[in-house]
């Protein structure tokens, strides 16, 4: 097994998830297999009980591990399942080691953070390291590993120690470091300072580790002067030294990796030049280029209460992204706090309500994702009753499902009163009930977490077929609430469609209204599993559904979600290829057109649909 270690110095938010996983991508593409490890220093058990604005969203795998959202980057990046172990905290190194403790396995000695909580980070790496995640059998062929935070936080200490004797362990030839500093642009002087970089890396020298590939974030290329300046004073060969500067998106990273050689220096490093191939990335390649090229936008209302951190809903907004990608468009995110939909934010601040109704209505399509807590659910429910009754295209994400039942009980079946347990634990009409194998007295691991089957109903709705018309789909939850069963039959008999259930046929899974463009709400988190090139089902037919695009969609759903080929013109323009039954035409010049089910789609300025 071989292993590259990614740190960070100077400040926090480089972007080491991103290029963690843009190595991963780059060494993958090279012919390797590639597995990947967080390691989060601090000492909750996992992200679980975190607030969005303390650590951003938090992450669900399909073994039910509530994970870091970088996990998340990596899983998109590398198309791979991660499970709960590649996620390591403080808090399960000292529970693992306390729990041998109290076992007695140390047979009375003074347990101590040297040597016994660094002997388990390490045999963590290794243990975890050998799992397959890309559906082969075997361990992959190099392992990547993220530090969490900045080097010198006094919370790392024990991880860098540990890491420090990993790499010997391991022995050269095993083990490369990639360190992310921040190369910075005073406006005062107008110049690259290397300073804060060369004290990080001083800094990661005395505490027993020695960077073998720098990459440096800035703003822009680094000057070659800046370069050498580097390769003086942090004693790190030229060829080793990466600008990760500012790009149009991240697809464009692990390009830029390959074009300064990264992976030549990593191949090197970790003795692999014999066995890897150049990188192949002619998919991604073209994915980050159409992304520029797009221009026609769709507008996507997001309806939330953590909208003030983008990060609160990473996995949404990704998800969103590939959908639009894939529908050639280009995405605009509009984020409506919630509360500001609300009648007493119309008497206190006037204008959020007028900004926050201006944006809902200028949407063409509408997304209630996922939360906990009464705060904003209102503004939440006006924003599904406004969509229902307005026949414009909503997508409900778990709690987004659940409100989108209450307002149906409340506007549509008369039903006042309704609610959920969750908001009103006395409610006379509880459309919401707590799952009755939940906790409510321990928050952590509690809830209904992982991959779980849902099975459709009926095979003429709109979620069967952009799922292509299977029988069943496998989905990842995170919800303590559910809509009560016995209430099914009243809200089906006024129309509302429960489409898919659980295999007990008692969990409400997803809700549809037949007679709408596209209003669905799903139990679920289909976002979890959306990839680059693979786009959520249920997010591509809000967004074709938000374009126009549905119809030709649902008689070909497997049209959008494949690569499109084509080629990126001179001046930056994506000109597909145009297929004419079932023979390439060659490229066109002509408005961008696809074949659908033998017709043509194409939008008013010519983009490809």
């Amino acid at each position: 097994m071989k292993y590259v270690l990614v740190t960070g110095g100077v400040v926090s938010g480089l972007g080491k998830g991103v290029t963690a996983s843009s190595i991963g991508v780059v060494l993958k593409a090279c012919g390797l297999r590639v597995t990947s490890i967080k390691i989060d220093p601090y000492l909750n058990t996992d992200a679980g009980t975190m607030s969005p604005f303390e650590h951003g969203e938090v992450f669900v795998l399909d073994d039910g591990g509530e994970v870091d959202l970088d996990l998340g980057n990596y899983e998109r990046f590398l198309d791979i399942k991660l499970t709960r172990d590649n996620n390591i905290t403080t808090g399960k190194i000292y529970q693992y080691v306390l729990d041998k403790e109290r076992r007695g396995d140390y047979l009375g000695k003074t347990v101590q953070v040297v040597p016994h909580i660094t002997d388990a980070i390490q045999e963590w790496i290794e243990r975890v390291a050998v799992i397959p995640v890309d559906g082969k059998e075997g361990p992959a062929d190099v392992c990547v590993i993220e530090l969490g935070g900045t080097i010198g936080d006094i919370e790392s200490m024990p991880f860098i120690e540990a890491l420090g004797q990993f790499s010997y362990h391991v022995g050269p030839g095993n083990f490369c470091l990639v360190h992310v500093s921040l190369v910075p642009v005073l406006n005062v002087v107008g110049e690259q300072k290397t300073k804060p970089t060369q004290h990080s890396v001083r800094g990661l020298r005395g505490l027993g580790l020695t960077p073998n590939i720098l990459v440096c974030r800035s703003a822009k290329v680094l000057d070659e002067n800046v370069k050498e300046k580097l390769l003086q004073f942090c004693h790190v060969p030229a060829a080793n030294i990466i600008t990760l500067n500012d790009v149009t998106n991240i697809w464009h990273i692990p390009l830029l990796l390959r074009d300064q050689k990264a992976h030549e220096a990593i191949l090197k490093i970790l003795n692999l030049q014999g066995v890897a191939r150049q990188p192949k990335l002619e998919e991604w390649t073209d994915r980050a280029k159409l992304c520029d090229a797009l221009h026609d936008p769709v507008r996507i209302a997001m309806v939330g209460k953590y909208t003030g951190l983008s990060d609160s809903y990473l996995s949404v907004w990704k998800a969103l992204l590939h959908a639009t990608v894939a529908c050639h468009k280009k995405l605009v995110v509009d984020w409506v706090p919630s509360t500001d939909l609300e009648d007493d934010t119309a008497k206190e601040a006037p204008d959020a309500y007028k900004a926050a109704w201006n944006l809902l209505k200028g949407a063409d399509g509408i997304l209630v994702p996922g939360g906990f807590g009464d705060r904003g659910v209102q503004g939440k429910i006006l924003a599904a009753k406004y969509a229902r009754e307005n026949n414009v295209p909503y997508l409900g994400i778990c709690l987004g499902m659940q409100i989108a039942v209450i307002e149906f009980a409340r506007s549509v079946m008369n039903l006042r009163d309704a609610n959920s347990a969750e908001f009103d634990p006395d409610t006379r009409t509880p459309c919401v009930v707590f799952m009755p194998e939940g906790s409510k007295t321990h928050m952590g691991g509690t809830m209904r977490l992982g991959s779980r089957r849902t099975y459709f109903q009926v095979t003429d709705c709109k979620a069967a077929k952009l799922y292509g018309n299977v029988s069943y789909v496998d989905e990842r939850h995170r919800h303590r609430y559910e809509v009560n069963p016995d209430m099914v039959p009243e809200f089906e008999s006024a129309g509302l469609a429960f489409v898919g259930k659980d295999e007990t046929g008692k969990r409400m899974e997803i809700i549809e209204l037949p007679a709408h463009p596209y209003f669905v709400g799903v139990q679920f988190h289909p976002e979890f599993k959306s990839r680059p090139g693979q786009p959520s089902a249920l997010f591509l037919g809000l967004i074709a559904a938000s374009c126009g695009q549905l119809d030709a969609l649902l008689q070909n759903p497997s049209h959008l979600s494949k690569p499109i080929p084509g080629r990126i013109s001179s001046n930056g323009v994506f000109l597909p290829k145009v297929y004419q039954n079932g023979h390439q035409k060659g490229h066109t010049h002509m408005p961008a057109k696809s074949l659908v089910n033998g017709n043509y789609y194409s939008n008013a300025n010519g983009v490809h649909v």
